[in-house]
């Protein structure tokens, strides 16, 4: 119960933490271009807590339920009635301020990633992060096929199905094709080869897997500021490209095996708090670059589908069309809402 309890509690208060600061873009940037904002709202529901500013037209509350956060921007909303002589409205700026604005969310998730790489490098704290090569395995998943046959933490794979294996990736794609098919693997184990064992990958979404994980080296050894500061930046755009390009694959596959729900990124949250803070950082860190990377996606409702309304109507020199914008908007949070109580289900029953 405690554990269940802990897990639940560092989930929301880690998740919370990087949509404030998600949000906090937002109103940051809205301010900056003079847009009057109405409301920060950490939570959603009744208000707990609420501040306003003397002389500020924003109200800073705290509701009852303390997970995600929002930005209510003057004007923002379709239904409302736009003043054209109000400065202060959102449609009433510049296309610029209106891009920045809408930017700045994720921007503010890639410079918290940053800011966080770059403290674990100056301070030698970055964990491992690069599976060894050749392929060794660092730990065997519990009554999976690979437990089933014999495979041991320390044991290098070195062919699978008649191909050679040099490194988890070329282990994952002569695996994959192969769910519920007999397959050989050629294993050594302290540097002696054993007789090749055969393993039937299970079948999980449509890919094979046998159950082991790849072992983790150290990858960052005493970085000064310069290459910290140089690594804060070159990261968070590789794990933004790896990140599409899961993506991409499960699009090709057309199926949602792979997206974790708050179910999955509790467990992962939970796991690291536990491991210690530059463990905890390192997962805030991948969670950021997630969150900044799935909003600039090009989907309705997402900070990317509006976006591409800002750049049509920078192509075009006319806006489109609010009610159209809208009822699309509309199918996006449908949309997204069924995905996550999909992978929810799929986290806790699957």
């Amino acid at each position: 119960m405690e554990s269940t309890l802990f897990k639940v509690l560092i989930t929301v208060a880690a998740l919370s933490i990087l949509i404030i600061i998600h949000e906090g873009g937002h109103y940051l940037a809205a301010r900056a271009f003079g847009m009057r904002v109405l409301r920060y709202s950490i939570g959603f529901g009744p208000t707990l807590f609420r501040y306003q500013p003397k002389g500020s037209p924003t109200v800073f509350q705290v509701a009852a339920i303390p997970f995600l956060a929002y930005v209510q921007i003057a004007g923002m909303n379709p239904n409302e009635e736009v003043d054209p002589d109000d400065p202060e409205l959102y449609p009433n700026k510049s296309l610029f301020a209106r891009v920045t604005t809408i930017a700045a969310g994720p921007i503010a998730n890639y410079l918290t990633a940053s800011a966080i790489v770059f403290g674990l490098g100056v301070t030698d704290n970055l964990p491992p992060m690069q599976p060894a090569e050749p392929m060794q395995v660092g730990h065997v998943v519990p009554d999976s096929p690979a437990a089933g046959a014999g495979l041991e933490e320390g044991d290098v794979i070195v062919m699978a199905n008649g191909q050679p294996i040099a490194n988890v990736s070329e282990l994952i794609d002569a695996t994959a094709p192969r769910a519920g098919e007999p397959t050989e693997y050629v294993i050594e184990r302290n540097g002696e080869a054993l007789p090749p064992i055969v393993i039937v990958p299970l079948d999980r979404g449509g890919r094979g897997q046998i159950g082991v994980g790849a072992k983790m080296i150290r990858l960052y050894e005493e970085l000064g500021v310069w290459d910290s500061a140089k690594l804060s930046v070159v990261l968070p755009y590789q794990m933004t490209m790896a990140q599409l390009n899961g993506l991409a694959e499960m699009v090709k596959r057309r199926s949602t095996e792979g997206i974790g729900g708050p179910v999955m990124m509790g467990k992962m949250v939970a796991e690291a708090a536990q491991a210690g803070l530059p463990a905890f950082l390192w997962i805030l860190m991948f969670i950021s670059v997630a969150l900044g990377m799935f909003n600039l996606l090009p989907f309705p409702a997402l900070d990317g589908g509006r976006l591409i309304f800002l750049g049509y109507e920078a192509v075009t020199r006319r806006r489109a069309n609010e009610q159209f914008e809208m009822a699309v908007h509309a199918f996006g949070i449908v949309f997204l809402l069924g995905v996550m109580i999909l992978v929810t289900y799929r986290d806790i029953f699957g």
